[in-house]
């Protein structure tokens, strides 16, 4: 059974945690425009981008490049787009054995981001939604033995309740980002320890519930701690012990019950492509925790590696690993 992880003071260091990525794998395309589009308005790109992509790969890919050893699950098509999978696994140094292949096509997504680097995009989860929780058990002795477990929302609930039951019944924290949005389910919400979630997430959960909160969809940084206390407090009395909001520019603040809000401010750096910077801040901060790392050390880590990846076009090469954070935190101490 695995320790639980600290999200206070600073514990034993644990070096190379195992983290298990409940995932998805897209082929992400990217266009570069002067601003977004309007509804049935044709834009000239000014750049195109095709790359393996997808929350779940983006957070193994992510976690691996900052040292975690890293496992899990991702699913696949049978269709062209599959073959991108296995060549980024291995460029990644992450285990062939995450890929399950299923009839049908790969998911896929499009993202169109503007000249000041805001974005926007859909996904298609094509093999994604077919993951269920037959596949999730065949692989139940190694989520039990990882330290800490993370999901997304690219693939379907009952992959993901499935994975923190086992998870749990181990001892093994889980982590949950529920993105692209939807209401938890109240077994997968009472199961996540760790929900991560951006300003236009925690919106749609304050509007689930009926909580006044800013819209979150007006610009970065949108309200601070009194601005989100209600909901977050809301979160944690539904099972999470760690509530994180990340606010874009406006950094992250982080709620736990009995302790006061941790803001962690943004790096200042122009942004080029936002596209993953959400991705990136929860690897670092999955990644921190999974190590000992005390939570306002490991929201600096998260912060520092979203800030790397907006600084570039792209995601799966922009995803930093540790000499890249370390330059990103020394040239802007």
């Amino acid at each position: 059974m695995s320790a639980e992880i600290s999200v206070g003071e600073r514990v034993d260091m644990v070096a190379d945690p195992a983290l298990f990525v409940l995932g998805s794998f897209v082929v992400a395309c990217s266009a570069t425009v002067d601003r977004l589009p309007r509804a049935g308005e044709s834009l000239r790109a000014q750049a195109f981008l095709v790359e393996p992509g997808g929350k779940g790969l983006n957070l193994a890919v992510g976690a691996r490049r900052l040292g975690a050893t890293v496992d899990g699950l991702l699913a696949i098509g049978d269709d062209p787009l599959a073959a991108l999978a296995a060549p980024a696994l291995a460029r990644a140094g992450l285990p062939a054995a995450m890929l399950h292949r299923f009839a049908g096509p790969t998911g896929a997504g499009i993202g169109f981001i503007d000249a000041s680097g805001e974005n926007c995009l859909a996904v298609h989860p094509g093999a994604n939604a077919r993951l269920g929780a037959a596949e999730v058990r065949a692989a139940a002795e190694r989520i039990a033995g990882s330290a800490l477990v993370l999901a997304q929302f690219e693939v379907g609930d009952d992959a993901v309740a499935e994975t923190f039951r086992i998870a749990r019944a181990a001892g093994v924290r889980t982590l949950l980002n529920p993105s692209p949005f939807r209401v938890p389910l109240p077994e997968i919400l009472a199961q996540a320890a760790i929900l991560v979630v951006n300003a236009v997430e925690a919106a749609a959960f304050g509007a689930a519930l009926g909580m006044p909160v800013p819209d979150g969809g007006s610009g970065a940084g949108e309200g601070g701690p009194e601005a989100w206390g209600g909901l977050a407090e809301a979160l944690l009395a539904r099972g999470p012990d760690l509530v994180v909001i990340t606010l874009g520019a406006g950094g992250a603040l982080a709620f736990r019950i009995g302790h006061p809000v941790l803001a962690q401010p943004a790096f200042s750096v122009t942004a080029l492509d936002t596209l993953g910077a959400g991705d990136a801040f929860t690897a670092g901060l999955a990644v921190g925790l999974a190590e000992g790392r005390p939570l306002p050390e490991s929201l600096r880590m998260a912060a520092a590696c979203g800030a790397c990846v907006v600084c570039r076009k792209g995601v799966f090469e922009a995803l930093p690993d540790r000499a890249a954070v370390a330059a990103l935190v020394a040239g802007t101490a």
